[in-house]
C-alpha cells in the first residue's frame, strides 16, 4: 500500500484544476491507488472457489479508502520537503490552497472509514493487515526517509500487503504459503521499479535532503547493482505460485518471460546509468506487475 511507486514524467498535481475536490483527489493520490485496488483484487480472487461480487467490491473500496488515508498523512508530514521538489511542489499542502490541520482530518477521515468498512463487510483479518499497513507506512516508512536509503526496503512492506488484505477477505488463512508468495512477488518487484523512480528524481531527492540510494550513489553503481539483483531474484521467487499448485504451467512460462525481459531493462541500466535507461525500466516495472496478475488470474487453478 505503499502510495508514491508509481511516478509521472508530468506532475500529477501540475495537470488537475485547483478545487477542493481536486486537491482531495491529489490528496488522496487516487490514481496512483489503483494499482493497491489492483492487487487486492487479485488476492482476493486467488484465495477462494468462488468470488462473492459485494464482498470483493467492498474489500477494493476499504483498502482504497486506507491507501488513500495514508497517502494524505505523507503528503502533510512531507509538506516541508515537498515544497523543494519539482515533482511534489504543487501537491495541495505544499502549495499552501490546503492547511496541514485539513489534511489531517481528511486523512484520518479515510483511515477510519477503510477500516471500518474492511471490518462490517469483509473480517477483522483483513481489517488488521490493512491496518498494519497504514501504521508502517505513516509511523516507519515515511519518516525514515528523511534518514537512510534503507527507507525503500523498509517501504516496500506496506506496498506488498494488499495482496493479503485480498486473501483475508476471501476468507483465505494467511498462515499458508500460498497468500506470502503473493506478498513476496509484490515485495520483490518494487525495488526495481522504486530504484529507477528514484534515479530519474535524484536531483529532486536531493534538493529535499531525502538519502535515497541514488544521491548517495551518485555515480549510479550501486543503484544499478542493485537494481538488477533485485530484478534477478524476482526471477525465480515469481514461479513460486506454480510450484505450489496455485497456478498452471502458462502461467510459469509466461512468468519466466516477463521476469527475464525486466531483468534484461535492468541490466541495460547496470550497464548505462542513463535517465533514458531509468525511464526504459521505470516503465517496464509498470508493465511486468499487471501482466503477471493477469496471468496469475488465467491461470489459477
Amino acid at each position: 500500500m505503499k502510495p508514491d511507486l508509481v511516478a509521472y514524467d508530468k506532475p500529477q498535481d501540475a495537470v488537475v484544476s485547483r478545487s477542493k475536490l481536486a486537491d482531495v483527489l491529489v490528496l488522496a493520490k487516487v490514481r496512483v491507488n489503483a494499482l493497491v485496488v489492483a492487487t487486492t483484487a487479485g488476492g482476493y480472487y486467488m484465495a477462494g472457489e468462488a468470488v462473492d461480487f459485494g464482498t470483493l467490491v467492498a474489500a477494493c473500496l476499504g483498502t482504497a479508502l486506507v491507501a488513500s488515508g495514508a497517502a494524505a498523512v505523507n503528503q502533510v508530514t512531507e509538506r516541508d520537503t515537498d515544497r523543494l521538489m519539482n515533482r511534489t511542489r504543487l501537491r495541495p499542502i505544499a502549495d499552501g490552497r490546503m492547511s496541514a490541520a485539513e489534511g489531517w482530518i481528511i486523512a484520518g477521515a479515510l483511515s477510519a472509514v477503510g477500516l471500518l468498512t474492511l471490518w462490517l463487510t469483509t473480517n477483522a483479518v483483513a481489517m488488521i493487515v490493512a491496518l498494519a499497513t497504514l501504521v508502517t507506512y505513516a509511523m516507519v516508512y515515511t519518516p525514515l526517509k528523511r534518514r537512510s536509503s534503507l527507507a525503500t526496503v523498509v517501504g516496500a512492506v506496506p506496498g506488498a500487503l494488499p495482496p493479503l488484505i485480498g486473501w483475508a477477505a476471501a476468507g483465505g488463512s494467511l498462515g499458508t504459503v500460498a497468500p506470502w508468495t503473493l506478498f513476496l512477488i509484490s515485495f520483490l518487484w518494487q525495488m526495481p521499479h522504486v530504484l529507477a523512480i528514484a534515479w530519474i528524481y535524484r536531483e529532486d531527492y536531493a534538493r529535499a535532503g531525502m538519502p535515497v540510494l541514488p544521491v548517495i550513489d551518485r555515480l549510479g553503481g550501486l543503484t544499478g547493482r542493485q537494481a538488477t539483483l533485485w530484478a534477478a531474484t524476482l526471477v525465480p521467487f515469481s514461479e513460486m505460485p506454480f510450484l505450489i499448485g496455485l497456478t498452471n504451467a502458462v502461467y510459469a512460462v509466461g512468468a519466466l518471460v516477463l521476469g527475464l525481459a525486466q531483468l534484461g531493462t535492468a541490466i541495460r541500466f547496470l550497464r548505462h546509468r542513463s535517465e533514458v535507461n531509468a525511464r526504459v525500466l521505470f516503465y517496464a516495472s509498470i508493465t511486468y506487475l499487471p501482466l503477471l496478475w493477469v496471468l496469475m488470474v488465467l491461470g489459477k487453478r
